[in-house]
């Protein structure tokens, strides 16, 4: 099957590292699964990434990030990292086997264009929907 990236998910990529971008369009049309951009899956102001850091600390939920925005800098704020959701059965699903399958293939075609992704999957404190340019 072909996938293509919706208008939703590409609109939640301005602004981040145009080469990000024309990877996840190559990588969509053959990947394992279809896949999407969630919201603040993008590029984030140190404004919004410090909202999120406040979640399940000072705010309810469960705790999303240790990036504070301004301590703390996330790579979503230098447009390098993006996020992404898999798109099975007509709906979202963060099933790790899928996230992963993913990020596998993302991280292969990124070989193509010269770059190297690092998968939060393989992080110790796991981050499975983000993936972003390895710093060497």
């Amino acid at each position: 099957m072909i996938y293509k990236l919706s208008k939703t998910s590409r609109a939640r990529l301005q602004g981040i590292k145009p080469v990000l971008i024309e990877i996840i369009e190559a990588a969509i049309t053959n990947s394992p699964y279809d896949f999407g951009i969630p919201l603040d899956g993008g590029l984030r102001t140190a404004y919004r990434q410090n909202e999120m850091y406040a979640q399940g600390r000072t705010k309810s939920g469960a705790k999303i990030t240790n990036a504070d925005g301004f301590k703390k800098l996330s790579r979503h704020q230098s447009g390098e990292a993006f996020d992404i959701y898999a798109f099975v059965d007509g709906k979202a699903s963060w099933d790790i086997k899928h996230l992963t399958a993913i990020a596998r293939h993302l991280q292969a075609v990124a070989l193509t264009f010269g770059v190297e992704l690092e998968y939060g999957g393989d992080w110790k404190m796991r981050d499975f929907p983000h993936l972003q340019i390895l710093r060497k």
